[in-house]
């Protein structure tokens, strides 16, 4: 079944045509990845489906009665908009009827608590929001009553990714899900999207997530659409093959083209008594000798401050803020070339860890002791920032006038942006009029136009075109220095790091020797060992991690088989209670009490279900 069509579209921005003559179409289930350079339009296609923006030829149909839902690359939310009324918008009964729910057990007052229940079972909205309660937990969705503005930007798109997910339209289109998410909730997300009945067109830079979800690769290319029926390595082999007969024809064709013209400028006698079909053949031969291919390549030449023995020590360090503990007690030498990658769930401290190491955060105890030839490369996960009109150029200027590059050469600011594909007239324009993946390329400009020896990287890979994420893996693979990474592309991280550090919460940082999918294996292996036999995985820096996927002792087979009937009397007590709920009481307190005893059972009921999911997962 057709669910979204888009015929013959085009959008033109004034100096340039985005896209031109596009056509293709969404079928129910498919699951669609979005793949182009940043720049060639990727956003702005993904608008114009949405409606966000009106081709300028061309229409997009949808099929009626089908909902559309978009997960922007940077969602806009309205001013002082609070996170509950966010979440649950007006367009759906059951929503509506949730939070109304959960605005009358903020207010306690008993008539609204009364009119939600009733609302809650005339829309049969227990279900849908014991699913939004688990996605909001999952993704780690602040207080309902607290406003959007005060949200970081990794929570905000977090925000509407929940949105998303709870009111589960027919069709998702997604721009970087997988930004600001951490590597066990991306995989949940796998999950979710590998749906049978789910219909995705997704735009990523996360590998093992298009060969995850995706059967499908959109090309968007110099306006072009190209299709490919598979997964991204089917697409990479196909994309590789099309580029090169597409050289070849091209190349016949400059060929052919001068033997035609010279054939076209002969005397005006001689063009009267040429064949009409031999001209027009002219026509489109010089059409494609003069088709413009983008094979543009980012350099990455960057020159290496020297680094001496000594480059940071870490004695004992400890961090917490107030009583939740980032860092409690750890000691690290850093050798030449160490290559670590940095793991834990979002929260857990991972950025402050890095920013205690360059000096943004200071410990609470300990001491980190750089080397003095240490020159740090910090590439944060924070919003690019730019004064109001600067140009691309200037966020260069400022911070060197002549950039060490290669061996024994130097580049002028101008000529080191060129490398990183801003061509000239590109680097005298704003920087706001940038995509937000050319931003992350500027961001890593200043970064590396510094020299450094010990990179240490926030989530480089966002937002960044897939062809610029592997050029920088070929470059990272080849840099002589220290690299430290915190990324939730696993396929980047596997590729880079051979050896992880764990940050666990609660202050307990492990090592583990070996890369994100040596780590996903041994702990697999761990689960399948005898309890008697079981090892951690990891290298404990502080404390040995807790033991996890043993199986079943008998203690913990009397634990299931309880839980499974608690949840059953539990079960038929919220109903009771909801029923009684329903039919109303002229006592206010005997209605408080209703209310909050269900809310109680409600929270009781959701712990038992997570310890009966992870008994009966290792059962």
């Amino acid at each position: 079944m057709n669910y979204l069509s888009a015929e013959n579209i085009s959008r033109n921005l004034g100096e340039r045509w985005v896209f031109k003559n596009l056509f293709f179409g969404l079928q129910k289930g498919e699951k669609v990845s979005l793949i182009g350079k940043n720049g060639t339009g990727k956003t702005t296609l993904m608008e114009t489906l949405m409606g966000l923006q009106s081709p300028d030829e061309g229409k997009v149909t949808i099929r009626k009665g089908i909902r559309v839902g978009y997960l922007p690359q940077n969602p806009i939310f309205q001013e002082n908009e609070e996170v509950l009324n966010y979440l649950f918008s007006d367009d759906l009964p059951s929503a509506q009827a949730i939070k109304a729910y959960e605005k009358a057990m903020i207010s306690g007052d008993a008539k609204e608590l009364e009119d939600s229940f009733a609302l809650m079972e005339a829309n049969n909205a227990w279900d849908y929001e014991a699913r939004a309660k688990q996605i909001i937990t999952r993704l780690g969705i602040p207080d309902g009553d607290q406003k959007v503005s005060t949200l970081s930007g990794g929570q905000k798109k977090r925000l509407s990714l929940a949105k998303l997910l709870i009111e589960s339209p027919d069709i998702m289109i997604l721009d970087e899900p997988t930004n600001h998410l951490d590597i066990e909730t991306i995989e949940w997300l796998e999950g979710i999207l590998s749906g049978p009945n789910v219909t995705v067109l997704v735009v990523s830079h996360d590998r093992y997530f298009l060969d995850k979800v995706c059967n499908k690769m959109l090309e968007l290319s110099n306006g072009s659409i190209y299709t490919y029926e598979g997964n991204y390595a089917y697409f990479l082999e196909k994309k590789a093959e099309r580029e090169a007969s597409e050289a070849s024809t091209i190349s016949k064709a400059k060929n052919l083209y001068r033997k035609e013209l010279e054939w076209m400028r002969r005397q005006p006698k001689a063009r009267g008594t040429k064949a009409q079909s031999r001209i027009d053949a002219f026509a489109e031969t010089e059409e494609v000798a003069h088709r413009k291919t983008d094979d543009s390549k980012l350099e990455l030449n960057i020159q290496m401050s020297r680094l001496g023995n000594k480059i940071i020590e870490i004695n004992h360090l400890k961090k917490a803020w107030g009583e939740k503990k980032i860092v409690n007690d750890f000691t690290y030498t850093f050798k030449k070339k160490d290559r670590i990658g940095i793991i834990g769930k979002n929260g857990a401290g991972k950025t402050t860890f890095l920013q205690l190491l360059t000096g943004l955060e200071q410990p609470d105890a300990g001491t980190i002791d750089p080397g003095e030839t240490l020159v740090i490369g910090y590439y944060t996960q924070l919003p690019f920032e730019f004064k109001p009109e600067q140009r691309v150029i200037d966020t260069i200027t400022e911070i060197a006038e002549v950039i060490p590059y290669g061996k024994n050469e130097s580049l002028t600011p101008s000529q080191f942006l060129s490398k990183f594909l801003f061509p000239t007239a590109q680097q005298y324009t704003p920087v706001e009029k940038l995509s937000g993946g050319e931003k992350k390329r500027l961001q890593l400009m200043q970064v590396l136009v510094k020299n450094p020896n010990f990179l240490i990287l926030d989530e480089p890979t966002n937002d960044l075109d897939l062809d610029t994420l592997q050029l920088l893996e070929d470059f990272l693979s080849e840099f002589q220095g220290c690299l430290l990474l915190v990324s939730h592309d696993r396929y980047f991280m596997d590729n880079l790091v051979d050896q992880l550090i764990l940050v666990e919460g609660e202050g307990e940082v492990n090592f583990f020797n070996g890369n994100y999918t040596d780590y996903r294996i041994a702990l697999e292996n761990k689960e399948k060992e005898p309890v008697a036999e079981k090892k951690s995985p990891v290298v404990a820096v502080e404390n040995k991690p807790a033991s996890k996927g043993a199986k079943l002792s008998f203690k913990e087979a009397k634990e299931l088989e309880e839980i499974e009937k608690e949840m059953a009397v539990m079960e038929g007590q919220k109903e009771a209670l909801i029923e009684r709920l329903s039919k109303g009481s002229d006592d206010f307190q005997d209605l408080t009490a209703w209310a909050a005893e269900i809310e109680r059972l409600k929270n009781s009921l959701e712990e038992k279900e997570m310890r009966w999911l992870e008994l009966s997962e290792r059962a």
